[in-house]
């Protein structure tokens, strides 16, 4: 048995790489478009960690330009990224418009959520980094 991905259905496929790619810094490993079931996938992994791969599905609006509606609840859970520098990696999310909904004022672990409220937890690969400004202060911000 091999673990191979983990699906998330996304509105705004644009918004969602900004998210993925941009601020989280996945990187695209593959995509497909499939014109006859009109949807739209993309592959991504952690630089390096190719075998951990998370799907982004994009169902095309029909042809009134309406789109599915996805409901969804914390039974998902999250996704979860060993990060070099928690801070920094917290920081690139800030630099890109992202909320922080649970700061690193442990110097450990931070929660932030995609454009389609799917929360991302962050992990400080090894021990945890000594507290610091402004995270330390930082409020929690919504759930995750």
């Amino acid at each position: 048995m091999k673990y191979l991905h983990t699906m998330v259905r996304v509105h705004d496929l644009d918004a969602s790489m900004r998210f993925y790619r941009d601020a989280l810094g996945l990187v695209e490993v593959r995509r497909s478009e499939h014109e006859a079931g009109r949807f739209t996938l993309v592959y991504l992994a952690a630089p390096g960690d190719e075998d951990a791969q998370v799907e982004l599905t994009y169902n095309w609006p029909d042809a009134d330009g309406n789109a599915e509606v996805y409901t969804g609840g914390r039974n998902f859970g999250h996704l979860a990224y060993a990060v070099p520098d928690i801070y920094a990696a917290c920081q690139r999310f800030v630099d890109h418009g992202v909320l922080i909904n649970r700061p690193p004022r442990d110097g450990r672990m931070a929660f932030v959520r995609s454009p389609d409220g799917i929360s991302i937890e962050l992990l400080q690969a090894g021990p945890a980094l000594p507290p610091a400004e402004p995270w330390a202060s930082m409020p929690n911000t919504g759930s995750w």
